[in-house]
């Protein structure tokens, strides 16, 4: 069982996007895939891919994710199940994603991570629905006629954005349990250009504030961010210990989580 979809991804490294995305058993046997290459902002390059697979494939589904993730053997049949479910439990879903955080604060993975050596994330035992998305992989429907926001800075807290847009819209976003593997590096802490896409939202949504993302809570006083910033310069060194080199294989360390064919291994 599959559900039609198209991949899509933004990248600025071909050798990330080959060694993980680009490898993944479902690319390999021909799904339509979409990249776009140094695109000016995350929001802005997705726009653009919403505008192409419309022009082309017209699917309803599309799947976004990172160049640095790689969906296992079997994924395709693991997002059919799903879907199948979220559309019996909501049929005007608009979203859904890996990683997500729920209404009350708790994480719904499952997704493993290399920058934190381990899986993480709650296991969902229906659609969970969620208040903001970690970005490495999300589900957009495009009949629910919900976009990016064009005018999100730079690569952060799109995830949380998106689904800012699609409540306002009257539709919800879900974590369905989507497993797969985020082979992503070691982060140093928040940047400036994370600030920026902080201090965007908490512009654009003030009034649904606050917002609960993976990483800080968005609030109007703001000053989570600088304390979580504090935070995480404070742990550098034991999240530096734990993390894993991004050099082993994907489809290696999705065998060590026990995901080497998801169409056997997540039955519902």
């Amino acid at each position: 069982m599959t559900a039609p979809f198209h991949l899509a991804c933004a990248s600025n490294s071909a050798s990330i996007l080959a060694a993980n995305l680009a490898a993944s058993p479902v690319v390999r046997a021909g799904i339509p895939f979409e990249v776009i290459e140094n695109g000016g902002s995350a929001a802005q390059a997705y726009n653009l891919a919403l505008d192409r697979i419309a022009a082309s494939s017209g699917a309803d589904l599309v799947v976004f994710a990172h160049h640095d993730v790689y969906l296992p053997n079997g994924w395709e049949s693991l997002l059919a199940r799903r879907v199948a479910e979220l559309d019996a439990h909501d049929p005007d879903w608009a979203l859904a994603g890996a990683f997500g955080i729920s209404m009350d604060h708790r994480h719904f993975g499952p997704v493993w991570t290399s920058s934190l050596g381990q899986i993480v994330g709650r296991v969902p035992f229906a659609p969970e629905q969620v208040q903001s998305f970690d970005e490495m992989l999300i589900v957009l429907r495009r009949s629910s006629g919900v976009r990016f926001s064009d005018g999100l800075p730079g690569w952060h807290l799109y995830g949380t954005d998106v689904v800012c847009k699609a409540r306002a819209a009257g539709k919800k976003a879900y974590a369905l349990g989507l497993n797969c593997i985020h082979n992503d590096r070691f982060h140093e802490g928040l940047d400036e250009s994370f600030a920026q896409a902080y201090h965007w939202i908490r512009k654009e949504w003030r009034d649904s504030l606050p917002v609960r993302t993976p990483i800080t809570k968005i609030s109007r006083s703001g000053l989570h961010l600088y304390r979580d910033t504090w935070e995480g310069r404070k742990s550098r060194k034991y999240r530096q210990r734990d993390a894993v080199d991004t050099g082993l294989a994907p489809h290696l360390l999705a065998a060590r989580c026990g995901w080497s064919d998801l169409s056997l291994s997540c039955s519902p």
